[in-house]
């Protein structure tokens, strides 16, 4: 199984909704880390919970972080902490929302500080 991505540099890339199940695949492509920035109940319940796909993202060996980002109200403490996990986290590192495109924003907004 692969998942869909889309690189944005060497060491980081963006991705839509993924699942716990999605997990392996991710380690697979041989991803660090995750970000999750797509905040849980933002699509309803059949949206994966955080919880349970960062539960499936370490067991796989994969370091997993929760950063919810409203899509429409992104702040400069968002940006901010998002600039901070690309610091720390092992990289590479994969950042999933429902489209991939707050994740990009996010991105791009820490390379302009």
């Amino acid at each position: 199984m692969s998942i869909p991505y889309k690189s944005l540099s060497e060491n980081f890339a963006v991705s839509p909704q993924l699942t716990a199940e999605d997990m392996q695949a991710v380690a697979a492509a041989g991803f660090k880390s995750v970000i999750i920035n797509r905040p849980d109940f933002e699509g309803g319940a059949e949206q994966p919970l955080a919880a349970d796909v960062m539960a499936a993202a370490e067991a796989v060996g994969l370091q997993a972080c929760y950063q919810p980002v409203a899509g429409n109200a992104i702040t400069a403490a968002d940006v901010n902490n998002f600039a901070d996990l690309l610091e720390t986290l092992p990289q590479p590192v994969l950042a999933y929302c429902r489209s991939g495109n707050r994740c990009s924003i996010l991105y791009h907004a820490t390379q302009t500080n």
